[in-house]
């Protein structure tokens, strides 16, 4: 399997770190950003050695993005070769309680910083003619709705159109977009959600359980990689089979 860079937001825990630690095991370099350096990457820097590059960045600042990552960062003589766009935050709140402070935030995090890296990454692909891929993490919360979880469901509804344009406007160059439409997991981002509400939520799929976040990570290093080339503009459910 030939060795590519990906860059992976969200890296130090959770999701991001098991699909971090997967792509290291398969022999590939993760440029991670992260707001923290902690969780896990120390434990991964250990093993990978100068294969993982971090950057401590906080997502919701988009004044500084794009000149921090591909200008200090990366720099132009870095190929990447693919994109995964899991950091994101979530509000468990109903729409009457609409805080118009906490809605911008969302949408900076969870969409505006997802478009400008994906723009940056294009960039780089055209630069050193990569045919590039690019996997957005949504939720299925977008497709099914939660009471409780409709701002981060349109927050990744967003996302999911806006994969399905990228792939339609750069296909004709090899670079193909597509999103994974994750059910709910044992992730620190939805342990603010009562027990009694996720198992309600678990009851609704089909294996009765939550989503497996090694699963997704497998589903994500699939998309990274040449298997699977004629697969773009898809938002592809890993979900437990949610009814």
């Amino acid at each position: 399997m030939k060795s590519r860079t990906y860059l992976v937001t969200g890296a130090s825990r959770g999701l991001g770190a098991i699909i971090t630690r997967r792509l290291l095991s398969d022999g590939h370099r993760v440029l991670a950003i992260s707001r923290h350096e902690g969780g896990v990457l120390p434990e991964l820097q250990e093993g990978a050695g100068e294969r993982l590059r971090h950057l401590s960045l906080d997502l919701g600042d988009l004044a500084g993005l794009r000149s921090r990552v591909f200008t200090e960062w990366i720099g132009k003589e870095t190929p990447v070769d693919g994109l995964v766009n899991n950091a994101a935050m979530a509000v468990d709140d109903l729409v009457t309680n609409l805080d118009p402070v906490s809605l911008e935030r969302l949408f900076r995090v969870n969409v505006y910083a997802p478009m400008e890296l994906t723009r940056g990454v294009l960039r780089n692909c055209l630069l050193h003619k990569t045919c590039g891929s690019l996997v957005h993490i949504s939720s299925v919360c977008a497709h099914t709705g939660y009471k409780g979880l409709a701002m981060y469901a349109a927050t990744k509804g967003a996302l999911e159109a806006f994969s399905k344009n990228v792939a339609r406007e750069w296909g004709a160059r090899g670079i193909r977009s597509n999103a994974i439409v994750c059910g709910f997991m044992e992730t620190d981002m939805n342990a603010s959600l009562e027990e009694a509400f996720r198992e309600r939520i678990y009851r609704r799929t089909a294996l009765g359980s939550p989503t497996d976040p090694e699963s997704v990570a497998a589903m994500v290093a699939y998309l990274l990689s040449d298997e699977a080339r004629s697969v773009t503009g898809q938002s592809l459910p890993v979900d437990s089979g949610t009814l």
